[in-house]
């Protein structure tokens, strides 16, 4: 089965119009998904500031870029020219409710300029007609091993992050199951004893855009789902001893025996669960 593997951001200053674009840009996949019969999987991820753009655009290959031009602070053109700076083959797609921006939009050679409300016949032609197609890969599957210490694998291989902040926010959110954390959330886990402040949130952001970086580097771009403030793993691309178990596979049960990721301190309490969850079975 083959998959698209696509960075794709939206850009809204507007919550209720961002919202929607989300919702027709993954209305669009699922369409193209019937069409031709395969798998599209995208990562996804909306921001409701440009200037929070910038420093995620520089961690991660945006593949393309859907942009409401009139915007409070940098509005959708400048912004535009900020991400060809850092890649000239990202797709810019303008949505707008004005046309006099046209030709601002087409000077920065723009694939597509959509009038709102956009709709998702107009989000799958724009996909079709990239000015720089995206190529299609084989999508990979990790193994996820959080019996003993907490380890990720692919094709057999250890799969390197960064940094270990990185590899334990990945090991939290599988933890979560597949159920959103926000960056609050994140931030008391993994810096409980640091007094939150901007400069830590900003290390926070830098220690999502590594792990994202880390997987999207590796070929598996759809492991992680990123939406306005709350980010988590796509439990149904993993492999997991923990999930197993969790769904009652025996080879798991088997496989559990009482430690449960003990590189991180958090993960004790689900290791006494999991141990009276055993002796039950």
């Amino acid at each position: 089965m083959i998959n698209t593997n696509m960075n794709i951001i939206a850009v809204d200053d507007e919550i209720i119009a961002l919202h929607d674009l989300e919702y027709t840009i993954r209305k669009a996949f699922e369409q193209l998904t019937i069409e031709h019969k395969e798998t599209s999987i995208t990562n996804l991820s909306c921001f409701s500031m440009a200037d929070e753009v910038i420093p995620y655009a520089k961690n991660i290959d945006i593949h393309l870029a859907f942009l409401d031009i009139n915007m409070t602070g940098m509005n959708g053109i400048d912004l535009a020219k900020n991400l060809k700076e850092i890649n000239d083959k990202t797709n810019i797609v303008f949505t707008t409710g004005h046309k006099k921006y046209a030709l601002d939009a087409f000077s920065l050679c723009a694939s597509d300029y959509l009038l709102k409300p956009v709709n998702i016949n107009a989000v799958v032609q724009a996909i079709r007609t990239l000015r720089f197609p995206v190529k299609y890969k084989q999508s990979k599957k990790l193994k996820v091993q959080c019996f003993g210490n907490f380890e990720v694998f692919l094709d057999d291989k250890t799969l390197h992050f960064p940094r270990e902040k990185a590899k334990e926010l990945f090991a939290y959110l599988v933890h979560k199951k597949g159920s959103g954390c926000s960056t609050r959330e994140i931030t008391a886990v993994l810096y409980k004893n640091k007094e939150n402040s901007i400069s830590l949130q900003k290390q926070i952001q830098t220690v999502i855009s590594t792990m994202i970086k880390a997987l999207n580097d590796s070929g598996v771009m759809d492991v992680i789902e990123k939406k306005r403030n709350s980010i988590s793993v796509n439990a149904a691309k993993i492999d997991c001893d923990y999930l197993r178990f969790l769904q009652g596979d025996t080879h798991a049960i088997n496989s559990y025996t009482g430690e449960y990721m003990n590189n991180y301190s958090w993960a004790k309490f689900t290791a006494e669960h999991l141990e009276k969850k055993d002796s039950k079975e």
